[in-house]
């Protein structure tokens, strides 16, 4: 069975091993946290079933602002921003969320994931400097991240994504039943300054509330409040989880010699054939 690393990533970039990706799972890794018992499972099958080879190193929060200043974090292929919070450092979450943006590295966060992605975007290229995660700050003025109305722990729920988004090219579908397990979500205040900054708000659920976002020109950059590592068993991964691998395997073939429009034209029908094959 295919595990993924518990120690640091490699302080020095390997050898490359042709066709592996290296992916970055950003979070404060726990048996009790059902989407991180979930990874082992997903690593198998796209191997097996997708021949999408992922070698995965986890990054404690913790320690994921000193792997980002350091370069650790530009030499991943992926990065995804796992459930879990609140974080052991919000700093850490943010600090990975940024190396991946600004690197065109290919991108993930689910649930806390998404959360912080809308958190680090606001702050750094919006210069919303006050806004705040309620989870984290419960007293915060300014909270971007606020209690849910209605808690979405154990729901599940329609998502529409938006026709030529990168949430529909994933999904293969306008329309997804997706699952949550979260009590927060973003407040409206401050969604058009994300939008008028360029970042895309590209899924809602049946009531017009944000639940994916997306950020153009990004070779892969995608965040959803749902958690798409919990639909069934894990032995079929969800197709965001196979459109990442995707883009990491791209990229890995990139940064091995591919080069930039390799890179975008092997993403493009990988994505496809993914779509297609369900």
């Amino acid at each position: 069975m295919t595990t993924a690393h518990t120690a640091h990533a490699p302080a020095t970039e390997p050898a490359d091993s042709p066709g592996v990706a290296r992916i970055a799972l950003v979070g404060d890794r726990s048996p009790h946290v059902e989407s991180h018992t979930r990874i082992p499972v997903l690593l198998d099958t796209l191997a097996a079933r997708d021949g999408l080879v992922l070698d995965a190193y986890w990054i404690p929060t913790a320690d994921a602002a000193a792997e980002a200043a350091d370069g650790t974090l530009a030499r991943f292929d992926a990065v995804w921003v796992l459930p879990g919070s609140p974080y052991a450092s919000e700093a850490g979450a943010l600090a990975a969320i940024r190396v991946a943006r600004e690197e065109g590295i290919p991108f993930l966060g689910t649930c806390g994931g998404f959360q912080h992605t809308l958190l680090e975007y606001a702050r750094t290229v919006c210069g919303l400097s006050g806004v705040a995660h309620a989870e984290n700050d419960p007293g915060a003025a300014d909270p971007l991240i606020a209690p849910l109305a209605c808690s979405l722990v154990g729901h599940e729920g329609v998502v529409r994504a938006e026709p030529g988004s990168l949430a529909e090219a994933a999904l293969g579908a306008e329309r997804s039943v997706e699952r949550y397990h979260c009590h927060y979500g973003p407040a409206p205040r401050h969604l058009p300054a994300l939008t008028a900054h360029g970042l895309r708000l590209s899924g809602h659920d049946e009531d017009g509330q944000v639940r994916v976002a997306e950020l153009p020109g990004h070779p892969f950059f995608l965040a959803t409040l749902f958690q798409p590592e919990l639909q069934g068993d894990g032995t079929r991964p969800h197709p965001i989880i196979r459109a990442l691998a995707v883009a990491a395997v791209a990229h890995a073939a990139g940064r091995s010699g591919g080069g930039a429009a390799g890179v975008t034209a092997r993403l493009a029908a990988t994505l496809a054939a993914s779509r297609s094959a369900g």
